[in-house]
């Protein structure tokens, strides 16, 4: 009962002076606050980047030019891959089941007197397969398109919707640029990943694309492949790697001038570089909940000096020094613990928040939430006992007779 009765005075006494109680555990609103929200945005990407991985699939490998500036053995090289790059994996790697080259461009895509801009990906027939991204009408870009250079495309909603091409946008004719292309087929939709518009997209025929753009497009691309199996995709990357150091003759111990990574490599980077983010805000966090701390820790004493008085008195007449220490720790708790609680509302509103106005993917879990709200609490306990110990000290006598 008295426990209860300590936590029912100390709530009152917050609740007698709430601006101050405010501005005190203004710290620790911040602090909490920021670390449900980073959290929560961290979870989220992680998630989503998970997903999108794992529906590739473990047999999904990567391969993208990759250049060091500080690297003299790539001074005067043009670091690149090419359509030999991609025939010579095809030809000579046997762990590699489908692969294909994507170029990539931005352009305005007109149709009906209506202009939107879109991202053009210049693929083969294998995309699908290898990204797991199929057309949900009509068909997808076929290998006689590849060998007859035809203008043809798939597209994703937001361009159907964007440009009016209504309900069956299939056999419909859209200028790419200058370039007159015929839609064969409408992509699954997507959705939007941080702000970017996955469904507003229009692959072509690799060989159109080059047509199109120049051979100089052909020059930048990126190479996706699909493993046989999960088993031999170690393998498949081995192949890959020894395949394009001979054709692109580097020598024995030179560094290479391409990066092959295959589903695990690219969730460890990100796993990393989303860790570090999360220790960099968390040092920022730990600045914020110990200037809260402090500030804990200063009105406390203060609220001491005031109220000592009350504390001669209710030593006086029978008070334990561990009874007045509680009552103190435990408002100095509640104090921090009600910014952990304001602080939680706050980061998962500004999470909210976010995902509506950004349309960042944000995760809020219960963890984070337990782990915010101890910390505020530690922080009470750790800085609240110092003023608690000082209150448990003071003479009653000295105490009743404090002006």
């Amino acid at each position: 009962m008295i426990f209860w009765e300590n936590f029912r005075i100390a709530f009152k006494a917050i609740y007698a002076n709430k601006m101050r109680s405010v501005l005190t555990t203004l710290g620790i609103i911040i602090g909490v606050a920021a670390v449900v929200a980073v959290v929560s945005i961290v979870q989220g990407l992680s998630f989503v980047i998970s997903n999108e991985l794992g529906g590739v699939g473990a047999t999904y490998i990567e391969v993208f030019p990759e250049r060091d500036p500080n690297n003299p053995d790539f001074a005067g090289r043009d670091v690149k891959l090419d359509l030999a790059d991609a025939e010579a994996i095809v030809r000579n790697c046997p762990a590699v089941e489908k692969l294909t080259p994507i170029i990539f461009q931005g352009g305005w895509i007109n149709y009906g007197g209506k202009k939107w801009s879109s991202q053009v990906f210049g693929v083969n027939e294998h995309y699908m397969e290898i990204i797991n991204h199929y057309t949900e009408r009509g068909r997808f870009i076929t290998a006689d398109d590849l060998q007859a250079r035809r203008h043809v495309v798939a597209v994703g909603e937001t361009l159907v919707k964007e440009l009016g091409l209504g309900p069956d946008p299939v056999g419909k004719e859209i200028l790419v640029g200058s370039n007159p292309l015929t839609v064969v087929g409408v992509m699954e939709k997507k959705g939007k990943f941080f702000g970017q518009d996955r469904d507003n997209t229009i692959l072509i025929p690799f060989t159109t694309a080059v047509s199109i753009y120049g051979e100089t497009a052909s020059r930048q691309m990126v190479l996706e492949v699909k493993a046989r199996t999960p088993e031999v995709t170690e393998a498949a990357k081995d192949q890959i790697t020894e395949t394009l150091r001979k054709t692109h003759k580097i020598a024995e111990g030179k560094p290479n001038d391409f990066k092959v990574m295959m589903q695990e490599e690219i969730l460890k980077i990100v796993g990393g570089i989303l860790g570090t983010t999360t220790l960099v805000v968390g040092a920022v966090v730990g600045i914020a909940l110990l200037v809260g701390g402090i500030g804990i820790m200063n009105i406390m004493l203060v609220s001491v000096t005031e109220r000592t008085k009350e504390i001669g008195l209710r030593k006086a007449v029978g008070a334990r020094r561990r009874d007045i220490l509680l009552q103190f720790l435990i408002e100095a708790v509640a104090l921090s613990s009600t910014g952990g609680v304001l602080g939680i509302l706050a980061g998962v509103g500004g999470a909210r928040l976010i995902t509506m106005i950004k349309e960042w993917p944000t995760l809020v879990s219960p963890e984070s939430i337990i782990i915010a709200f101890a910390f505020s609490a530690a922080v009470g306990v750790f800085f609240g006992f110092y003023p608690a110990r000082k209150a448990s000290q003071l003479d009653p006598i000295d105490a009743l007779r404090y002006e």
